[in-house]
């Protein structure tokens, strides 16, 4: 029996507001817990990241400041020293606070051996210390220290969802559970993605209106504004996407609504559904069980793997797209598992090089692959297990996918951030 009560809750947990890129957000998220538990002003501080969370920080501007990088992110975070805005912690920045970040001694190093999503930060003052950890995910704190003293009595963020391992359910996820979740959700869930779908929308619209960043959105926008066919209704929806992409790696201050700690990939599993049910004349309804379907499949594919790593989210999240737009052109499973199998045989080897303005560019590039998958699987063509890692089903496909992104792709990874911190010296 599906365990929608399970369901629920982590689509509460997960598809939460974040401004800015969520690994920027995640390292001042940090920086401010430590300083908030010290309680005064520190003289130092310390960060030691994940070679993920250095290489997804390089290149993404931070809300609220011209600066980049994780150096910058923790420091402006220790200066606001306030975590109550979550993975908003950027929301707000003052004059005083970019000062004090400015000039703030912090040191940076990378960590080899950490999980691939992982900050510390340590700050230091008058012979006491404090330090905060965020592993796993981008708002869960594993470690508060004060003085060395582990303070287990401290809460920490989402502490209802400690209870269980939400990975090693999602992974048991079928297709049929998300059709059957999807198609009949609580008024509190609808409320949820009705949010999620509304602040995405406006941010992707800042970016359509002011060509932010590489201006994808823009300039692809401007080709389909009116669309008369199936075709075009989804270079819209891509286009709307990349859009959103755009504005959000050029800094703006809007928030997004996420999914698996990634604004792009809340983005990307959001807009381009609501855009099709709007093309198609769907119900309000009809357009939120599809974005409960993208969101659902989009973080059953996070499962699989880490939530950073070498293979592009863009890629996974569109997947989920994919799988929704199957679902609001009628389609079922076999719709479903044929879509999947031609996005595995597309572009599975899509790398990931960091959050930064050609983020928009990939995102484009992967939902234009999700629309070619669906109107191929709706002329019956799919990609069998004859086709490089495709499997027999889209079961055995994410499998390979997994095996690829975990085993195959670790020293791509290590390669692409080499090649990021040469450009930066």
């Amino acid at each position: 029996m599906l365990n929608r009560k399970r369901i629920d809750l982590i689509l509460r947990r997960e598809v939460i507001e974040a401004m800015g890129c969520t690994e920027p957000a995640a390292a001042a998220l940090a920086g401010a817990k430590a300083a908030e538990l010290f309680g005064m002003e520190p003289e130092r501080g310390e960060a030691s990241v994940s070679p993920n969370m250095m290489k997804n920080a390089m290149g993404v501007s931070i809300p609220n400041s011209d600066l980049h990088g994780i150096r910058a992110a923790v420091s402006l975070g220790i200066a606001i020293r306030d975590t109550s805005h979550g993975l908003s912690v950027l929301s707000s920045v003052t004059d005083r606070e970019r000062e004090k970040a400015a000039g703030f001694p912090l040191e940076v190093r990378i960590d080899e051996n950490a999980p691939s999503l992982y900050v510390k930060v340590t700050v230091y003052g008058s012979g006491h210390s404090a330090s905060a950890v965020i592993s796993g995910e981008h708002d869960r704190f594993t470690s508060l220290e004060l003085d060395g003293i582990t303070l287990s009595d401290t809460p920490l963020f989402f502490p209802e969802c400690q209870s269980f391992q939400e990975d090693s359910f999602l992974s048991t996820l079928t297709l049929e559970d998300a059709i059957e979740y999807a198609s009949s959700l609580s008024d509190d869930m609808k409320e949820l993605l009705r949010k999620a779908v509304s602040e995405n929308t406006a941010i992707s619209r800042k970016g359509l209106d002011e060509g932010l960043g590489l201006s994808v959105g823009k300039v692809m926008g401007a080709y389909v504004e009116v669309p008369e066919n199936l075709d075009e209704a989804m270079r819209k929806a891509a286009a709307a996407a990349a859009a959103g992409s755009d504005a959000r790696m050029a800094g703006s201050v809007l928030p997004v609504m996420i999914n698996s700690g990634s604004g792009n990939q809340g983005i990307t599993v959001t807009v381009p559904v609501a855009i099709l049910a709007e093309y198609l004349g769907k119900s309000e309804d009809e357009m939120l069980s599809a974005v409960a379907v993208s969101e659902l499949i989009g973080l059953v594919l996070t499962s699989h793997k880490d939530r950073l790593s070498a293979l592009c989210g863009a890629f996974t999240a569109s997947i989920g797209t994919a799988c929704a737009y199957a679902y609001l052109l009628g389609g079922g499973r076999e719709l479903m598992n044929a879509a999947i199998n031609n996005m595995v045989g597309n572009l599975s080897g899509i790398i990931c090089d960091g959050a930064k303005n050609t983020c928009a560019l990939k995102i484009y590039t992967s939902l234009i692959a999700a629309s070619v998958s669906v109107q191929l699987a709706l002329c019956g063509s799919h990609a069998g297990e004859g086709a490089g890692i495709v499997g027999d089903d889209c079961i055995s496909s994410i499998d390979h996918l997994s095996r690829l992104s975990h085993e195959g792709m670790e020293q791509t990874n290590r390669t692409i951030l080499q090649i990021m911190l040469e450009k930066s010296r």
